[in-house]
């Protein structure tokens, strides 16, 4: 049985590949959990598999994400407006966090809307230095909260 196959066609499948798509960014949990119903995932194993998806980069985005960033922006300037786009994008966003710490970021990730999310979320609290004790936390709470949000509209959506 080829990848594409397995990933499209078993249960276990449909999971890892509901898992896959909830780590993109932009994506995220609001997008894999209808991604899970449509791939025949039950309401629980879509939640379950976008929520592990969308918390798996979260450490590594808040310990890397400015080193990485200030990496590109030395060494391969064509991505220097990228890069310069991703830090005003998260100081925009910063002031919901800094006025409430742990719960600005939890509700930053959680309402899901455009320009929030675990992604962004992460992105704002590299660029604070928060500490990951208090960071993680807020966003894996923010998150669950977006996945129950998300998960009653989409159950009402496939539902119809």
């Amino acid at each position: 049985m080829e990848l594409q196959q397995w990933l499209n066609e078993t249960p276990i499948g449909e999971f890892c590949f509901t898992i896959l798509v909830s780590m993109l960014p932009v994506v995220e949990l609001r997008g894999g959990i209808p991604f899970g119903l449509q791939a025949g995932l039950t309401l629980p194993m879509a939640f379950g598999a976008a929520f592990i998806g969308n918390i798996l980069p979260v450490p590594f985005l808040i310990l890397f994400t400015r080193r990485v960033l200030a990496w590109l922006r030395q060494k391969i300037p064509p991505v220097r407006g990228a890069v310069n786009w991703l830090e005003r994008k998260a100081d925009k966003k910063k002031d919901i966090v800094l006025r409430y710490s742990a719960l600005g970021l939890f509700i930053l990730v959680a309402i899901p809307l455009p320009g929030t999310g675990a992604w962004t979320g992460c992105l704002v609290a590299a660029f604070l230095d928060m500490r990951l004790k208090s960071a993680v936390p807020a966003i894996i709470a923010g998150v669950l909260a977006a996945g129950f949000i998300v998960s009653i509209l989409s159950y009402g959506l496939f539902s119809l």
